[in-house]
């Protein structure tokens, strides 16, 4: 249904105005939420794999791999839902399944239940920025929009400091108060978990008042409300939840099932490899379905969303900015999650001092680098089309001086100062990522669009960062050698770019075209 001239008119003096802000500030609050209940594992790292008798590999496994394959696999049906229903309803909702499953975190007793709460979490999380991201987009216009989203996007970096802080402030105090557990037998770790998760139920209530924008307003291009969006949201859940994908082919057709059935097949291979050769199997089951589903996804939306599919699937500037800023945030996930535990192994700091430390630098430069990142990404794109992708090459290559003194110096307070000068170039990209994402297809895409760049973020990030500086530090047997190793990665994400700064304008200025071409209706 299309929105009346009056409602056009009222929501038109909305877009970039004092409400568009307050909104803004309000999601800043969601995503900050979000971060602190998905970072507070960092400090609570060291405790729960005494507690839980696991290793390094596994404690990046359930900060990462298991969140992460959730939260991208989930994303892609509630981002193309965040492409079809009421925004605003979709996050409080998710909202509140998060905090709620990361309050739950607090009572797991093993690592099977401490893991099924992390799926839960994943799951709630995805539908923050899909609906974050369409939601500003509506709001502020494009000449803004990599800075509205670089200040949305400040929130990684004040949530992921607020999480050590307040984790490693709660263990140190429930555990200094009940030193044989408190409370339902709960210790420090638990109890921390609980901390965070439950105020974001209120949040959920707050949010639940924020006005739905007009889709579309802010660029000319009002788009139409779906009539069947549930519908469609569960056609969408079955192109991607294993076993539902091989059913959801077969629908297309036979062709169609046999290449699926092909996807599964590699996916097979790939899974029993990995674990033969690692003996890790949890790790690579989760990578080689989260594989498998988004193949498989790819492969239904090109039957039955050509266009968005085009734009997506079929632009190799957007899949190769995706892979890039995947691997930049592998690197970065690494270095976050890790840095608290080597400053507890190292320098023997309690968790209270290493979260204030770590916590307070790492919000304070990552929110200065994201914000100058999206402010210096408008400006540099007055005059040149692809002059936001010259952050990803900065962003690659000014950290990586920091992080080797970093994780080198015998000094711990030498060891902050170089964790806050890194923070201070390493999260440039993520607002300029955003915004590529967005301009890249039309306005009922974005949703999808963020998704699939949440896809390189959370499987390739999430899903090898942690696991991988883990397991490479038992490998090692030093955990500051292997975080250095992290930055060998550096080469691929800047071949990414060069190829992306190069064809970004032809991309951009053809999307209408060749969503049209596709079947488009506009």
């Amino acid at each position: 249904m299309q929105p009346t001239e009056s409602e056009v008119a009222e929501a038109r003096s909305r877009v970039g105005g004092p409400y568009a802000w307050y909104v803004l500030g309000v999601l800043v609050l969601v995503y900050v939420f979000n971060f602190i209940d998905r970072q507070i594992m960092s400090i609570l790292a060291e405790d729960i794999k005494r507690d839980l008798g696991i290793g390094d590999s596994e404690i990046g496994f359930l900060y990462g791999t298991v969140f992460g394959v959730f939260y991208a696999l989930f994303g892609i049906p509630l981002g193309r839902l965040a492409d079809m229903w009421h925004r605003v309803r979709l996050l409080s909702i998710g909202l509140a399944l998060w905090s709620g499953m990361t309050a739950l975190s607090g009572m797991a007793q093993n690592f099977g239940q401490l893991a099924a709460a992390r799926i839960g979490v994943g799951v709630g999380e995805a539908s923050a920025s899909p609906v974050a991201y369409s939601v500003l987009s509506d709001y502020f216009p494009k000449e803004k929009r990599a800075t509205a989203l670089s200040i949305y996007s400040s929130g990684i970096y004040i949530g992921g400091g607020l999480s050590l802080f307040i984790g490693g402030l709660t263990v140190e105090r429930w555990n200094n108060a009940f030193p044989d557990g408190g409370p339902f037998g709960l210790v420090g770790w638990q109890a921390a978990f609980m901390a965070v998760g439950l105020p974001g139920l209120l949040l959920a209530i707050w949010v639940s008042t924020l006005r739905e924008p007009i889709r579309g307003l802010s660029e000319g291009i009002v788009m139409p409300s779906e009539e069947r969006p549930f519908g469609k949201f569960l056609n969408e859940l079955s192109s991607v939840l294993p076993p539902l994908t091989v059913l959801h082919a077969a629908r297309h057709g036979g062709r169609s099932l046999a290449v699926n059935l092909v996807g599964l097949a590699v996916a097979a291979v790939f899974i029993a490899g990995m674990s033969h050769f690692t003996g890790n199997w949890p790790q690579w089951l989760a990578l080689g379905l989260a594989g498998y589903a988004v193949f498989s996804w790819s492969q239904s939306l090109s039957y039955r969303d050509k266009p968005t599919h085009k734009l997506i699937w079929g632009t190799p500037t957007f899949l190769l900015m995706v892979l890039g800023f995947g691997i930049v945030s592998m690197t970065n996930y690494a270095h976050g999650f890790w840095a608290a535990p080597y400053a507890i192994r190292t320098f023997g700091v309690d968790k209270a001092m290493a979260g204030f430390f770590l916590g307070s630098g790492g919000a304070l430069g990552g929110f200065l680098s994201i914000i100058a990142g999206g402010k210096i990404a408008d400006t540099l794109r007055r005059d040149n089309p692809s002059g936001r992708i010259i952050i990803g090459f900065a962003t690659v290559l000014l950290p990586i001086p920091f992080i080797l003194l970093q994780f080198t110096t015998s000094s711990v307070t030498l060891f902050y100062i170089f964790a806050f000068l890194a923070s201070l170039f390493n999260s440039m990209w993520v607002g300029v990522a955003g915004a590529t994402a967005q301009d890249l297809v039309l306005p009922r895409m974005r949703g999808a669009a963020t998704a699939t760049f949440f896809l390189g973020t959370t499987v390739i990030g999430l899903g090898l960062g942690p696991f991988l500086a883990g397991r490479l530090s038992e490998l090692m047997g030093n955990l500051g050698h292997a975080l250095i190793a992290m930055s060998a990665f550096a080469p691929l994400p800047l071949l990414c770019f060069y190829y992306v700064y190069r064809n970004l304008p032809a991309a951009e200025a053809t999307r209408i075209d060749r969503a049209r071409a596709a079947g488009e209706p506009i």
